[in-house]
């Protein structure tokens, strides 16, 4: 054998990668199995179902996929831990497209990419659709964004929401919505896109969402005018926090036109800081439904030069 030949690397696995949730219950256990039989007729190659736990053990799974198609069962948060256990080990860009079976409570990622909520029909896109560059977009902690970022009232509402998410599902985004904006007195935030400052920090601020695709929260349409794909996040700060103001906003949020509202600002941009003003302004940021643990007094964000390729539906012509 020569030294070449043993040099040589392993040829990729041709499987399809599937990733499923290790906790599924029985009911979610049958829907698995329905869609990797429609995967199976779609992947002439066969598919991996692969059902990791811990980090490390992902990791090591994830680090499988080179030169692969995977695909993803679940929701927003799942599709996030593929993305940054691949950014971690520096992967991106050397994986095939990425499939999403929509799993999860919100599903906002396949919402904002008109993928089909019935799992079986999602399969069947996941398998076959149409190749689709995305964007992400990176902290300063290492954290990537795959939906959205929140920082304020929508951070404390994710918060709120996940002591009752388990019973009210979806329900539970709007319920910790109306707790947090009901407690929360504002937040002297200072806020820069691209080097333009859209907050100053002089008077207080409610939210502030960077957003990628259109919508959170199941379906609510907070940034309906992202879209995925062209190079920019949207950044929407809402000004008011009067009591009136905020009963307003969380009515026309439900519509999307909150974004006429005159105490709201929208801009677009490749990169963002926050900032508090003073330590009473710290601030939770929530990531693609996961709030991180501690407030925090700044925090930056900047798009990502190398993204992602999702299977979207089929394109016509």
């Amino acid at each position: 054998m020569s030294a070449h030949e043993m040099s040589a690397p392993e040829p990729a696995d041709p499987r399809v990668l599937v990733l499923s949730n290790p906790g599924a219950g029985s009911s979610e256990e049958d829907v698995v199995e329905r869609v990797c039989r429609v995967l199976r007729q779609h992947s002439p190659s066969g598919v991996q179902v692969c059902r990791p736990g811990p980090d490390q053990e992902y990791a090591e799974v994830v680090a499988t996929a080179v030169g692969r198609d995977v695909v993803v069962l679940g929701g927003d948060g799942s599709v996030h831990r593929l993305l940054q256990a691949l950014h971690d080990q520096d992967l991106l860009g050397r994986v095939g497209a990425i499939g999403v079976v929509p799993m999860g409570t919100g599903n906002d990622l396949a919402r904002g990419a008109d993928l089909p909520l019935d799992p079986e029909e999602a399969a069947v896109v996941a398998a076959t659709g149409s190749p689709v560059h995305r964007e992400l977009v990176l902290d300063d902690e290492g954290v990537i964004t795959v939906n959205a970022v929140h920082a304020g009232v929508g951070a404390e509402a994710t918060a709120q929401a996940g002591e009752v998410k388990g019973v009210l599902g979806a329900m539970a985004y709007g319920v910790g919505a109306l707790q947090a904006g009901l407690t929360s007195r504002g937040w002297n935030l200072r806020v820069v896109v691209d080097d333009e400052v859209v907050a100053d920090g002089t008077d207080p601020v409610l939210l502030v969402t960077l957003a990628l695709g259109p919508s959170v929260g199941g379906g609510t349409p907070v940034a309906p005018d992202a879209r995925p794909g062209d190079g920019v996040v949207e950044v929407l700060v809402a000004h008011g926090v009067s009591p009136l103001a905020r009963v307003g906003l969380a009515a026309d949020l439900r519509s999307g036109r909150h974004v006429e509202r005159e105490d709201v600002s929208l801009t677009s941009g490749r990169s963002v800081r926050i900032e508090a003003v003073a330590e009473d302004d710290a601030f939770r940021v929530n990531t693609d439904g996961e709030v991180a643990p501690e407030r925090t007094l700044a925090r930056s964000w900047r798009m990502l030069d190398q993204g992602w390729t999702l299977r979207g539906p089929q394109q016509e012509g």
